[in-house]
């Protein structure tokens, strides 16, 4: 299959899943993850009408932005180290992996100099793995309020990465613990914080992410085929 009809049938498959959860189709939205793979890809993608990109790497973005023909929304979906972030400024829509207060300290600096607000997603490691980044549920609170002081960030959700597991099923516990999290967040009422968005779900379990409330779901193997290696 093409891109192109890949795309076709992952929508199709994200418009089922709304429909079995009373959901607007529309209130999710596709990111392809198009990290390793070439420019002529996300241009083929962004010809079939694909419009948001997630890259997880910051040095293959630098080089892929100047060779893509199309203007997509760029998206940063990757762990992100702070000496990193002024690679960023000004190139990406939203950065779905903030997971510290240095981290947002420093997204917000680079920003502000440009004078311009960045949306941010605070990534949280439900899963609770060691290898995993994402601060942990019990912090998070301290840190949505902490980083809301920061007036060159706006957050605008949150983020998870759950444990790999071959049954989509049993990811789906984790995918409703974010939703609950944000629901307390909301709850909060922290001037400047908004929980409109949900980054979770991945080419095998998205369709379970978006009957948990996803906004946002990142799939790459299933629109773009095996990714190489890194």
């Amino acid at each position: 299959m093409s891109i192109k009809d890949n795309l076709e049938h992952i929508r199709g498959r994200i418009a089922a899943a709304c429909a079995r959860s009373g959901r607007d189709p529309d209130s999710v939205r596709l990111v392809a993850v198009s990290k390793t793979k070439p420019a002529a890809m996300i241009d083929e993608a962004a010809a079939a009408g694909q419009i948001i990109f997630g890259e997880s790497y910051v040095q293959d973005f630098l080089g892929k932005i100047e060779e893509v023909r199309s203007k997509p929304e760029w998206h940063f979906i990757g762990a992100l180290q702070s000496n990193k972030v002024k690679y960023l400024r000004g190139k990406v829509v939203l950065i779905h992996s903030v997971d510290r207060l240095s981290l947002a300290r420093e997204v917000d600096r680079q920003w502000g100099k440009l004078g311009r607000t960045v949306d941010i997603l605070l990534q949280v490691n439900i899963g609770g793995e060691e290898t995993k980044a994402g601060t942990a549920e019990e912090e998070l609170k301290n840190l949505v309020r902490r980083t809301a002081e920061l007036p060159n960030v706006r957050i605008r959700g949150l983020m998870t990465l759950p444990p790999f597991l071959d049954d989509p099923e049993e990811v789906r516990p984790y995918f409703r613990r974010l939703r609950e999290l944000a629901d307390g967040i909301r709850k909060l009422g922290i001037a400047g914080v908004e929980m409109e968005e949900l980054s979770m779900g991945m080419s095998h379990d998205f369709e379970v992410a978006v009957e948990e409330g996803a906004t946002l779901v990142r799939v790459g193997t299933a629109i773009f085929g095996e990714r190489e290696r890194k």
